[in-house]
């Protein structure tokens, strides 16, 4: 990556096939936080776990239900910034599971709504919180903010 790219604001989602929806789904990092665990610490395990990547956090969302209406499922998004000139972030080596099969991938996020778009055209099952936050960039452009 030259030092132009490693400034460009990009996420870094994952390509995992999820058997209720029989569907390779384009989600982010994500997992349960473990006994005694916080939401943070949570967030940059399942980042080196499922992508090999260490990161810093910088920010954590307010607790949000995914569909108070049907369950009690709520989460917290964790923002986490990875520096890719850190060496640990160099080599990666993903902590999967045995049941996991996860390839990861980066876009700009500038131009995640056209590759939700693109992803989904292919047979590509986009989640909630990749769709989400695609929705709120495009709609940040749209209405200049």
């Amino acid at each position: 990556m030259s030092a132009a790219e490693s400034h460009v604001v990009s996420v870094g989602p994952l390509k995992q096939y999820r058997p209720p929806a029989d569907q390779i789904m384009i989600e982010v990092p994500a997992g349960l936080i473990d006994e005694g665990e916080t939401a943070e610490e949570a967030a940059v395990r399942e980042l080196k776990e499922e992508t090999g990547y260490v990161g810093k956090v910088t920010e954590t969302s307010p607790l949000m239900w995914n569909d108070p209406g049907f369950c009690n499922t709520n989460l917290r998004m964790v923002h986490v910034s990875i520096d890719v000139s850190n060496p640990a972030n160099q080599e990666l080596e993903p902590e999967l599971e045995d049941s996991e099969f996860i390839e990861v991938f980066c876009v700009p996020l500038k131009d995640l709504w056209d590759e939700c778009k693109r992803l989904e055209a292919e047979g590509y099952g986009i989640d909630a919180r990749v769709g989400t936050l695609a929705e709120g960039i495009e709609l940040a452009k749209q209405f200049r903010l």
